[in-house]
């Protein structure tokens, strides 16, 4: 398992960095990343193996879907299905700590979905993946980089004393330090865009999230 620093402050190892996971990615491969919440474990969202890799390293269950983070708005047209309603609601949370499930299109494996018609997907608002999406056209995997069910590991000391069965490891820890908070992203569920539902508050408080889809009805 590859290890390499990242500073935010600095361009040339997020460059660097970027490159590194890019070519790991295209590859096939998986990454411990840093996002603008906790670390994730990321894979080539259109390539089933690689989407395989994770559920083994999490030992998760092939029951509960996989969340992704785009580049953009028109990258997330790419994978779900979103009209003017869920837009106005989504725009008002990207970039940042809110995920959206919202019904998948047809290019979106089920493996990366549990069976089901529906996605997690957020725009992350953080400068290395920024720069990651410069150098992908692919949505990447965003699950959170512990064991199903175990608490999120936050420093990569933490990861090397839990990833430890050898066959199936990431390829890739970029290792930025420990993130400024311990929540993962909050949730909210877009497939009944009439009603829609706060799944798990995460970084934003569950009173913030609802005052602000109260004033969107």
């Amino acid at each position: 398992m590859k290890e390499i620093k990242l500073d935010k402050k600095n361009p040339e190892t997020i460059e660097s960095a970027a490159e590194t996971a890019r070519e790991i990615l295209s590859a096939g491969g998986v990454i411990i990343f840093p996002t603008d919440t906790i670390y994730g474990l990321g894979a080539n969202a259109f390539d089933e193996n690689a989407i395989l890799k994770i559920y083994k390293i999490k030992k998760r269950s092939r029951e509960k879907p996989i969340s992704v983070l785009v580049r953009d708005m028109e990258m997330a047209r790419k994978i779900v299905c979103i009209d003017s309603r869920a837009e106005t609601i989504i725009s008002r949370f990207w970039p940042g700590p809110v995920t959206f499930i919202l019904r998948k299109k047809d290019v979106v494996s089920y493996v990366l979905t549990a069976d089901t018609e529906n996605v997690a997907v957020r725009i992350a608002d953080d400068i290395f993946i920024k720069k990651l999406f410069e150098k992908v056209d692919f949505p990447i995997t965003a699950t959170s980089a512990n064991l199903a069910g175990e608490k999120n590991l936050l420093s990569v000391k933490e990861m090397e004393l839990t990833f430890t069965d050898k066959k199936n490891l990431p390829d890739l820890i970029i290792d930025a330090g420990e993130p400024e908070n311990s929540f993962p992203s909050a949730i909210i569920d877009l497939t009944d865009i009439k009603s829609p539902k706060l799944v798990r508050a995460g970084t934003v408080s569950a009173a913030q999230l609802e005052n602000i889809l109260g004033k969107l009805n």
